[in-house]
């Protein structure tokens, strides 16, 4: 699939995904945030910032800790995507703390300044052995328009988002979720809820590829985690009737054979089974849209949304 939306980053991929696609890339800070943005941000928080730059989590937090330990500020930086992420150690600053700064943060970036999330980094550890923890947190803005899980849910279905889903789509649509520790745990929960869920739309994202592997240039590590996520797919193929369908496909491309640790704008695989799919080539699909289409088309909901359906194609 090809992503018609400006942008290469989590969100903006999963939105177009579920037939939103955007006009204009978000806001983006490579110098840093504005002075006015920090200091009424270090007002409302009581703590004072450091860093402000963009910059690897694995640069920055190593770099910064000493001076963070020792004042109790908040290591604030961004990258190549639109976020506004704050680090910060949980012997420091309790994770629900955390929580609440990325609150403020998020109602101070707005308008001009809306960047897509505001992302909660707790880690632990020392200068040599720090290790980001899985109770991260994104603080979304909500999709800009309805999306395939809003519509959805409106129809009657039962929406399950598993890993970040529910926090990319700020909660909407998704009736129940489940946060992940790693990709093994996101898998084990796909299983548990297909024997759980008879019909609706379960919607997992499995981060170690991108957060893990593809950040931090590690083409090993990111071929072993195929081969691990690869190990559990019998068990999720075998549990699918004639009536499912099985969708794997990517938000954005993240290549760790790369020198950049950026994520890379690119096509991304897609590839569906079930009980009633032939083996046939879908092409280059225009726009990640055409999957929120076809889950439209199969679910029997009747609603407007960008992509074609390609489940005519595939049956």
């Amino acid at each position: 699939m090809s992503e018609r939306s400006p942008g290469k980053d989590t969100t903006t991929g999963h939105w177009e995904m579920m037939g939103v696609i955007l006009p204009a890339p978000f806001p983006l800070y490579p110098d840093g945030f504005p002075e006015e943005i920090i200091a009424e941000f270090e007002r409302r928080c009581g703590r004072a910032v450091i860093g402000n730059r963009a910059a690897s989590g694995t640069v920055i937090i190593p770099e910064l800790l000493d001076e963070h330990r020792r004042t109790g500020a908040l290591i604030v930086y961004t990258s190549a995507d639109s976020v506004f992420q704050i680090a910060a150690h949980e012997d420091e600053v309790s994770v629900e703390g955390l929580y609440r700064y990325c609150e403020i943060a998020r109602t101070l970036l707005v308008g001009e300044h809306a960047v897509v999330r505001v992302i909660a980094r707790p880690f632990v550890g020392d200068a040599d052995s720090i290790v980001r923890t899985d109770r991260r947190r994104d603080f979304s803005l909500p999709p800009p328009a309805g999306t395939a899980l809003d519509l959805l849910t409106e129809a009657g279905m039962h929406v399950y988002g598993i890993g970040k889903i529910g926090d990319i789509f700020a909660h909407r649509g998704v009736v129940e979720e489940v946060h992940t520790h790693d990709n093994a745990d996101g898998c084990g929960r796909i299983i548990e809820r297909l024997d759980a869920q008879p019909e609706g739309m379960i919607f997992a994202n499995l981060n170690d590829f991108d957060s893990k592997y593809g950040h931090r240039n590690d083409p090993a590590g990111y071929a072993a985690a195929l081969v691990e996520v690869d190990r559990y797919l019998p068990a999720m193929l075998e549990r699918l009737t004639d009536r499912d369908l099985f969708f794997i496909t990517a938000d954005h491309g993240c290549d760790p054979t790369t020198t950049s640790t950026d994520h890379s704008r690119e096509q991304v695989p897609l590839l569906m089974a079930g009980g009633r799919v032939s083996a046939v080539a879908l092409g280059v699909r225009e726009s990640f849209a055409d999957l929120g289409a076809t889950i439209y088309e199969a679910l029997g909901v009747d609603a407007p949304a960008a992509g074609t359906s390609f489940l005519a194609e595939a049956l």
